[in-house]
């Protein structure tokens, strides 16, 4: 086991709005090294969520985040044999990066022609509540629910 905690490292805010969050959405976002690519991604996919929405992009993506990151997940317990799917609450943490998370891989399955459509578009059903990761967190909580009995097997 480990001796101690690893140390929190802190994130440089983003250059173009001064936001945590952004920067650490691109880093999720980026491939390779490529930061700067990465941060023109977003910053084209908020622009564009700007523009067809005629809101403010960054609340938009805050309201994308917002509707997207999960309150409970189910964690996989061997008991006795059998494996029960055990539904625990999701650490604050946790909570923004796997919607962060989730909000890339739907934006990459998406069909628009660049990456930074397809992550405006994510962005924008999110924020409406509809769209595939919003569809993920329900599924997700639906699925926490309906293991609700085997919560007693928590660690």
């Amino acid at each position: 086991m480990r001796k101690s905690k690893p140390k929190k490292r802190i994130l440089l805010p983003d250059p173009k709005f001064g936001d945590q969050l952004v920067t650490r959405f691109v880093n999720n976002l980026m491939y390779g090294g490529a930061k700067s690519i990465a941060y023109g991604i977003f910053y084209d996919a908020v622009a564009k969520v700007a523009d067809k929405t005629k809101e403010d992009g960054l609340e938009m993506f805050k309201k994308a985040l917002e509707n997207v990151t999960p309150q409970v997940e189910v964690k996989s317990r061997r008991v006795g044999g059998a494996t029960f799917q055990i539904p625990s609450e999701v650490r604050p943490d946790r909570k923004i990066s796997v919607g962060m998370k989730w909000l890339i891989l739907y934006s990459r399955k998406r069909n628009e022609k660049t990456m930074a459509d397809r992550l405006a578009g994510e962005i924008i059903s999110a924020s409406k509540g509809e769209g595939a990761a919003v569809k993920k967190k329900d599924d997700t909580h639906r699925m926490a629910e309906a293991n609700k009995a085997f919560s007693h097997f928590r660690v």
